[in-house]
C-alpha cells in the first residue's frame, strides 16, 4: 500500500488477541455493512497467547469463562496450556473470516482525531515504511500493558552474574534448562505456572520470593461441567458451563473480600494436606495481606506444593541484597549458587498500546480522563478501550465491551449521528484506582491508566455480575454527546 494514499475502513481495531478478535465478531454480528480492519504489530495473531512461551504457560482461569461466548470450546480441559488457548483462538478467527481483517507487521504509533471530517488518521510503521489508515471509529485491543519492556527491577550486580538472566515475556526459543541449577525471582502466576514444568528437566529449581502469594488449586478436569456439556448441545453446553465458571469466580471474590478470615483458613488447611509435616507453611505460603488484595494464583491439581513436597522446589522468602559472579545474595546472608536466574517480576502497565494520540492536536494523556463504563475516554470521540477484569477472565469484561461499542455503533447509524463521546463536563467526580488491587504492577502502573469515578457510569466497576446487569439496562445515551460532522452540538446538561 502507499503511504500516501490512506486505507479507508468504518472501524479499525488495534490488536489481534482475544479483545480484538472479539470486537471484530461482535461488531459485524450487530453491524454487518461495516467495513473493520485489524492491525496487528506481530506476525501472528493471539495476543498475550503469542507473545508468552515459557514453559508451562497456560490460563490463569477457567478455559470457559476465557474463551469466546460465540464459539465453543471442545477440549476437555477446564485449565487450558497455552498453545491449546492460541490454536483455539487462530482456528476461531479462520472460521469466521476475521483472519483476512487482519494486517500484520502494522505497529500503530500514532492516531489523530478530526472534528471537522469526524474521521481518525492512524499512522503506523508496516515492514519499516509508514502505512496511513482511516477510520470512522477506533477499538484498542491493546490490553494493558507494555509488550516490548517488561518489568526488571534494578537488581545490585546483575551484570557481574556469569550465568544466563531470562524474563518470561521474552523467553529464548532454545533454552534448555537440563541439568542446570535455576532461581525464579516471583511468586505471581507466571511463577506459579513455570515452576513445576521446569522442574521436570532441570537439575534443582528454587522459587525466590519477597512475599508469598495466595495459591488455589483447581483441577485440569472438571467432570461436572464435562457432564453439563456432553448433555447439552455443543453451543448451549458452553454457555452453561460459562454461565455457572462465572458465578463460582464470582462467589469465590466475593467470600474472599467479605470473609477474608476464613479465607485464609481453608486456603491455608488446604496448602498443609500437600506439604509435608512440619513445613514451615507459615514462613512461605503466608501473606501478609488479605485474599485479592492482589490476585490469587491458581495451581493445576497442586502441581507446585507436590513439586514442593518431592524436593524438586525450595521455597526461599527473602530479599535480593545483590548478584555476584555465581548467584544472588540474600539480605539474610544466606547466597543462592545458579546457573540461571529468570526473573518472574511481572509487567509494566501501558494505555492504549502506548499509542500517541490526539484530538485535534491536542495530545490525549489517558490518566488525566475518567473511564465510561469500562470502554471509552472522557471526551475522546469514536474510540473505545477494551478493559477486562483483574478478578475474573479478561474476556468476560472484553465481550461486553465489545458488545457495548457493536450497540453504540447501530445506535449512531440508525440516527445519522457520526460522532460519539462521554462528557463529564463541571460536575465533580470522586476518583478511585481503575485497578483495586495492590500487585506490584498495579501500584508501579497507576499513572499509566484512565481514572476512575465512584459512581455509574464513570466507575470502572470490578463486579462481573453487576456490570453484566447494568449493561443491560443502563440507556446508551447517559452522559453522551452525539452529533454530525461540522455541526455543533449541545453538551448534555
Amino acid at each position: 500500500m502507499d503511504a500516501r494514499e490512506p486505507e479507508h475502513s468504518d472501524v479499525i481495531i488495534i490488536g489481534a488477541g482475544f479483545s480484538g478478535i472479539g470486537a471484530a465478531y461482535r461488531i459485524h454480528e450487530k453491524n454487518p455493512d461495516l467495513t473493520l480492519t485489524i492491525l496487528e504489530r506481530r506476525e501472528r495473531l493471539g495476543g498475550t497467547w503469542d507473545l508468552f512461551r515459557y514453559p508451562g504457560i497456560r490460563s490463569d482461569s477457567d478455559i470457559f469463562t476465557l474463551s469466546f461466548p460465540w464459539e465453543p470450546w471442545t477440549r476437555p480441559e477446564a485449565i487450558a496450556d497455552g498453545a491449546d488457548i492460541w490454536q483455539y483462538m487462530a482456528d476461531t478467527a479462520r472460521k469466521h473470516g476475521i483472519d483476512e481483517l487482519i494486517r500484520y507487521r502494522t505497529a500503530v504509533h500514532s492516531a489523530e482525531w478530526h472534528s471537522a471530517t469526524d474521521t481518525w488518521t492512524v499512522r503506523a510503521d508496516r515492514d519499516g515504511t509508514e502505512a496511513v489508515f482511516t477510520a470512522r471509529f477506533l477499538f484498542f485491543a491493546s490490553g494493558y500493558y507494555d509488550y516490548d519492556e517488561p518489568y526488571v527491577p534494578d537488581f545490585p550486580g546483575i551484570g557481574d552474574f556469569r550465568g544466563e538472566v531470562i524474563h518470561p515475556q521474552h523467553w529464548p526459543e532454545n533454552f534448555d534448562a537440563s541439568g542446570k541449577r535455576l532461581v525464579v525471582i516471583g511468586s505471581g502466576a507466571t511463577a506459579v505456572s513455570m515452576i513445576p514444568s521446569l522442574t521436570q528437566t532441570a537439575a534443582h529449581v528454587t522459587m525466590l520470593q519477597r512475599t508469598p502469594s495466595y495459591l488455589l488449586s483447581v483441577p485440569r478436569m472438571l467432570p461436572p461441567i464435562n457432564a453439563i456439556r456432553r448433555v447439552l448441545p455443543r453451543r448451549t453446553g458452553h454457555l452453561a458451563a460459562r454461565w455457572v465458571m462465572s458465578m463460582f469466580g464470582s462467589l469465590l471474590w466475593l467470600v474472599s473480600r467479605r470473609a477474608p478470615a476464613l479465607s485464609k483458613r481453608l486456603l491455608r488447611r488446604m496448602t498443609m494436606r500437600e506439604l509435608p509435616a512440619n513445613y514451615p507453611v507459615d514462613v512461605h505460603f503466608r501473606p501478609p495481606y488479605n485474599p485479592w488484595d492482589q490476585r490469587m494464583c491458581f495451581m493445576v491439581d497442586s502441581d507446585l506444593l507436590k513439586a514442593v513436597a518431592a524436593g524438586d522446589v525450595d521455597i526461599v522468602t527473602d530479599h535480593v541484597d545483590h548478584f555476584d559472579t555465581d548467584g544472588i545474595v540474600l539480605r539474610s546472608g544466606h547466597r543462592l549458587d545458579t546457573d540461571v536466574v529468570i526473573t518472574a517480576t511481572g509487567l509494566q502497565m501501558q494505555a492504549l498500546g502506548g499509542v500517541a494520540v490526539f484530538v485535534d492536536g491536542d495530545k490525549v494523556e489517558p490518566h488525566q480522563r475518567f473511564m465510561y463504563r469500562r470502554h471509552l475516554l472522557e471526551d475522546v470521540p469514536n474510540a473505545a478501550w477494551c478493559m477486562g477484569y483483574t478478578n475474573a477472565s479478561w474476556t468476560l469484561g472484553a465481550d461486553m465491551t465489545a458488545r457495548a461499542v457493536a450497540n453504540l455503533l447501530a445506535y449512531m447509524h440508525s440516527h445519522g449521528y457520526t460522532h460519539a463521546y462521554p462528557h463529564l463536563g463541571n460536575e465533580t467526580m470522586p476518583e478511585q484506582p481503575a485497578f483495586n488491587l495492590q500487585s506490584g504492577y498495579v501500584l508501579r502502573g497507576l499513572q499509566a491508566l484512565p481514572k476512575s469515578g465512584q459512581r455509574r457510569p464513570w466507575m470502572l466497576s470490578h463486579t462481573y455480575v453487576r456490570d453484566a446487569i447494568g449493561h443491560r439496562l443502563e440507556p446508551i445515551d447517559e452522559s453522551m454527546v452525539f452529533g454530525r460532522a461540522g455541526v455543533a452540538e449541545p453538551h448534555p446538561a
